[in-house]
């Protein structure tokens, strides 16, 4: 090409299939169908490097294997060709193995520096045959005109026939013409009627003459030109290739339909067009390693065009050998280079950024063929680097290079999905569907030289550059030992219109992914969300059948539906987030434990279900804690005060200038502390939520927890800076975040019931003692006919009392010298689950209109009396209402007292229903803690957990997610503290100034 294109030929083409030939692409995909050929069989072949071929054997650059040399005949320099051994001389020459030599006679030892002829030297003989001459001088073998010397000589160059020499470019010696020249017009001119092209000359008869055309389509550009490099070299290429079978030109031909995308038109004679042209017209020629669509003295640029055998190809065998997590697990992926003018150039391993553009360490740049390590790497690059770098482009033929249990090296094809491949003018590559794709081999990454218009030596109009690839390696499902399918090399290029090398970048990606079918999973999840979906909706029809035996009411009308659907949230939210917690630690503990590989993570986009499962959670969550955070701030609660008046006192009479006796005031300090001690009480946990978000913080960014939820092989804990650090999996950010988090929230329940309330400071049962020495008992409603009692009647009378007198009651008591706390003689239980009937609970409610109206309209409020007045004679009248139902005066409205069944306690209901006498259930467990943050500790820490995690996973920054959790936390305290304590003040007349 341009008279410097190398002809290196392999036999002759023949024009049709001869019987007994090989089978041709359609026929073996039909073997391939039918099952009697493998894939293992075709696209897996022994890996041959040039130097490991021998003395007589060349390395043929089209089928990639060491082929022998002809008689006589010995390996090249490059070891890409053959040539006469010494005292042997050339008498034709079409490359390869297509040569002929012949002994030179015993008075002519010595072959010409071109080895076409047999020549006498002046002196010694060089290790090839050559004449030798001292330093100094120069050798000519050939007269001017190119006639043959018997010793060196200098004269012209002879053209005409036995001579076929011409002047080479520095004029310093005659050499012989082109062989396409001398076959064709039998001289050094290329004259019509025969044809110039390329640098080489063609008859214009009987030779190849289909012409291809020289435009290079730029489809994102939606721009066509006339490329100069196919103008000169297209009709040369495809000529040489059909016509001598020449290797190099058939590799040209080839890398010029690569550089248009691999495109075809069935309309269009394009480089690719030619390429399928000669493809076609070749079947009767072998097939090379049994490859059905790699053509002897072709390069293998398309796996055809049969729908669905793409899927085949990709899916259908496993490599035969297996990858572990353990040891030295190193995909090692080669490529057969060549230049842009069929060269091959030299086979290459890819670790050292071979098809990395973005520049970074070779440490981080081989990090992407780790097995196991999801690789992503992104820069952007200025154009006028790139075209320094890539001044013409370098073409790669991929394969896996692997060993067998006989230590034997092979290599193993990794076809290429070209997103930018158009065939019939659409990108069948860019469809969903596998079927539809069409698989090619060989790409390049940067090409500066198609888009040079009229002159090479020009800038280029548009330059191609290989801006996204992708290596996906996919696991084979089932397997045990790390099988892996062939892996998919993804390239979708990019066409830049050059204006300013200096001011245009370039954003380029590399990526390896690793897949597997996630079906199996997928199936298992939903499974469990059936199940537990399920059992969760038995579970809140239980709830809301206990929720309404509580507000007593039979009718299944609006608010029904709405309570269990509040309910069944809730238990959902439970159910999202066991199963999405069991699936995060799954993956954990499966893929970074694993040494022979068995699993891989789910791939980012197959991460949205598991992401939108944990919105659910969270959602759900956060419904369920707001219907709790609502029920215990609209609660019903009062102080019954046991004290009596320690007698009577004489007292003023204003207005009627006298005084009278009156009873010894109550004094209502007693209450306010009670009550003040109650909303100290109401947010009170079992955990710190400071410490508890510190401390997570900690573990994931200090110790380094976070590093096991990278999307690579490692378990450990602490990272090389100049290591590569992979993409987090967001499901394993949410496992390892959901596991320190319970953790140590789990260790702090722990510590806090077995610990800190046993030696330090148990604030509930504290409040049921203050009750009791307060002489104050806590009747509280949660529901309308359900709520719970603290008995804090005190056992010595009274309360309001001196000092000296409340040492001598504790010590009696201490010592057993009078009766025990219990409401019941002789019992210590205090704490009570009350299910009251409807009659006392329409009487509680008709007093407690009264007390509650001084928030009411002014047109119910008694003109005889202020609103306080009111108040206080309500507060009253309450207070001796519920004291004489707690001492059983009301016989109409009386109570017993039972303990619940097992199955009442297991289920959170009661089945029997207080008809005509209310019931107290002994409850030893202080289960009236569940109207304060105490009593949901589990809902409070999983919907901290779950507001941690999705801002997490939103913006997959720690640190803000625990500054955010935190703020949250606080807020809906604040909220909680406030609106209970108006609430507390509005319930039980309890001046709201005094809570603190």
């Amino acid at each position: 090409m341009a008279g410097a294109m190398v002809m290196r030929a392999g036999p002759a083409v023949a024009m049709a299939a001869k019987p007994g030939s090989p089978v041709t692409a359609g026929a073996a995909f039909l073997l391939l169908v039918l099952g009697e050929v493998s894939w293992a069989q075709i696209f897996s072949f022994p890996f041959r490097r040039p130097e490991s071929c021998g003395l007589h054997q060349y390395f043929d650059i089209s089928a990639l294997s060491c082929e022998p040399c002809g008689a006589n005949q010995r390996r090249d320099a490059l070891g890409t060709s053959c040539v006469c051994l010494p005292g042997y001389h050339m008498i034709s020459n079409n490359g390869g193995p297509s040569i002929v030599c012949k002994k030179c006679p015993e008075n002519m030892k010595g072959v010409t520096k071109d080895g076409w002829d047999c020549i006498s030297c002046p002196g010694s003989l060089t290790a090839e045959g050559k004449c030798h001459c001292p330093t100094g001088h120069i050798l000519v073998e050939r007269n001017v005109n190119g006639s043959l010397l018997s010793q060196a000589t200098c004269e012209l160059c002879d053209g005409n026939e036995n001579s076929f020499t011409k002047a080479n470019a520095l004029g310093t010696r005659c050499v012989r013409c082109e062989p396409t020249f001398v076959n064709t017009s039998k001289s050094c001119t290329c004259s019509e009627p025969h044809v110039l092209t390329g640098g080489l000359c063609f008859s214009n008869t009987g030779n190849f003459q289909q012409r291809g055309i020289s435009t290079a389509r730029y489809g994102e550009l939606g721009m066509s030109l006339n490329s100069e490099w196919f103008a000169r070299h297209l009709h040369a290429a495809a000529t040489a290739c059909w016509v001598h079978a020449n290797l190099t030109s058939c590799q040209a031909l080839g890398n010029i339909c690569v550089m248009n995308m691999n495109s075809y038109d069935s309309t269009t004679f394009d480089a690719c067009r030619l390429f399928h042209y000669i493809f076609e017209s070749t079947a009767g020629l072998s097939s090379v390693h049994s490859v059905p669509f790699w053509r002897q003295n072709l390069p293998w640029l398309f796996y055809g065009d049969q729908p669905g055998l793409a899927p085949q190809v990709l899916s259908t065998t496993p490599l035969p050998t297996n990858f572990s997590f353990k040891g030295q697990h190193q995909l090692k992926f080669v490529a057969a280079s060549y230049d842009i003018r069929g060269n091959f150039i030299k086979w290459q391993n890819l670790e050292g950024g071979v098809l990395q553009l973005c520049p970074d360490t070779e440490t981080r740049l081989d990090a992407a063929y780790s097995f196991g390590t999801t690789y992503q790497q992104n820069c952007e690059i200025s154009l006028s680097k790139i075209l320094a770098d890539f001044p013409s482009p370098i073409f790669y033929d991929v394969y896996l290079e692997y060993t067998d249990k006989d230590e034997h090296h092979y290599v193993w094809a990794v076809p290429v999905l070209n997103l930018n491949l158009q065939h019939n003018k659409m990108f069948v590559n860019q469809d969903s569907s596998s079927s539809k794709w069409l698989l090619t081999r060989r790409i390049f990454l940067v090409d500066a030289v198609s888009g040079r218009e009229n002159d090479l030596g020009s800038q280029p109009r548009v330059v191609r550059i290989a801006t996204q690839i992708s290596l996906s390696i996919r696991l084979v499902p089932n397997t045990k030992n790390g099988n892996i399918y062939t892996p998919l090399l993804t390239v979708a290029y990019s066409d830049v219109d050059m204006r300013n090398a200096n001011s245009q970048f370039v954003k380029i990606s590399f990526s390896v992914k690793y897949e597997m079918n996630q079906g199996d999973a997928f199936v298992q999840t939903d499974i469990a969300l059936g199940v537990l979906g399920g059992l969760a909706v038995l579970s809140s029809l239980l709830k809301t059948a206990g929720w309404k035996r509580r507000i007593g009411s039979p009718m299944i009308d609006l608010q029904t539906v709405m309570k269990f659907l509040v309910y069944y949230a809730g238990d959902l939210a439970n159910v999202f987030f066991i199963v999405t917690v069991g699936t995060g630690l799954y993956w954990l503990i499966f893929f970074k434990a694993q040494k022979s590989v068995s699993v891989l993570l789910p791939m980012p986009a197959q991460e949205e279900r598991f992401v939108t499962y944990v919105g659910c959670a969270f959602a759900m969550k956060a419904l369920q804690f707001l219907h709790k955070l609502i029920s215990q701030i609209t609660i019903d609660i009062f102080f019954i005060d046991w004290e009596r008046p320690k007698g009577k006192v004489l007292k003023a009479v204003e207005g009627e200038g006298g005084v009278r006796s009156a009873t010894v005031p109550v004094s209502i300090w007693r209450t306010y502390f009670v009550a003040n001690e109650w909303n100290e009480i109401q947010t009170v946990r079992k955990t710190n939520p400071l410490f508890q978000v510190l401390s997570t913080l900690f573990f994931l960014e200090v110790v380094g927890f976070k590093t096991l939820a990278l999307m690579d092989s490692s378990s450990s804990l602490s990272r090389d800076p100049s290591d590569y650090v992979a993409p987090y999996s967001r499901i394993l950010r949410y496992a390892v975040a959901t596991a320190i988090w319970l953790v140590i929230g789990i260790i702090q329940v722990f510590f806090f019931g077995a610990f800190y309330e046993r030696f330090v400071e148990d604030k509930i049962r504290q409040f049921v003692d203050l009750c009791s020495m307060s002489n104050v008992s806590v009747f509280l409603l949660s529901h309308r006919c359900f709520g719970y009692y603290i008995h804090g009647r005190s056992v010595h009378g009274h309360a309001d009392t001196n000092m000296e007198e409340m040492n001598m009651n504790l010590k009696r008591e201490a010592e057993n010298l009078c009766s025990q706390r219990g409401l019941v003689p002789n019992t210590d239980g205090q704490t009570f689950q009350i299910a009251v009937s409807d009659q006392m609970r329409q009487h509680y409610d008709r007093i407690h209109e009264t007390l509650t109206r001084r928030n009411g309209p002014a047109r119910l409020l008694s003109s005889s009396a202020s609103t306080l007045e009111q108040s206080v004679k309500a507060y009253h009248a309450m207070n001796k209402f519920l004291g004489s139902f707690i001492d059983h005066v009301h016989k109409e409205m009386d109570y017993f007292i039972k303990d619940k069944l097992l199955l009442e306690r297991v289920l959170g209901m009661e089945f029997m229903e207080p008809m005509e006498r209310s019931i107290f259930y002994n409850d030893e467990g202080h289960s009236f803690s569940s109207v304060l943050y105490y009593g949901n500790e589990a809902t409070l820490l999983i919907f901290d957990l779950l507001f941690f995690c999705v801002v997490d996973l939103a913006c997959q920054n720690f640190v803000l997610a625990s500054f955010l959790t935190y703020l949250q936390q606080e807020i809906f305290r604040f909220i909680r503290n406030i609106v209970g304590q108006k609430n507390l003040a509005t319930k039980t007349l309890v001046d709201e100034r005094f809570l603190i």
